[in-house]
């Protein structure tokens, strides 16, 4: 199930990468050819921040040893054998919004 969240703050209407947090949470968000993405803020290989990464072509791409990551799937290129967390996200009249699973734990003792 999931909970969605207002992400706060004012965001540029061009391509964009920035770090979020969200219920405790750093997250990376970026707009990438008009589409607005949320994806985990880590990368799976050597732990680098990806909010300090760009895209291109559709794929964020870590700023430490350039691995990249579709923002569509979340999979690594090709011979990388390791993925991403995607988030899903809404535009809404009143701001954007972040779709994060709710832990069971927190729904039942939440």
């Amino acid at each position: 199930m999931l909970k969605w969240y207002k992400i706060e703050g004012t965001f540029p209407e061009q391509d964009f990468v920035t770090q979020i947090k969200v219920n405790g949470k750093k997250l990376c968000m970026l707009r990438h050819q008009h589409q607005v993405h949320v994806v985990q803020n880590t990368c799976p290989h050597a732990g680098g921040i990806l909010s300090g990464g760009r895209c291109k072509d559709g794929y964020l791409i870590c700023p430490i040893h350039r691995y990249e990551y579709s923002l569509e799937t979340g999979r690594g290129a090709e011979g990388q054998g390791d993925y991403i967390d995607i988030y899903p996200v809404e535009e809404r009249e009143d701001g954007i919004y972040v779709g994060l699973k709710e832990s069971w734990i927190k729904k039942l003792f939440g």
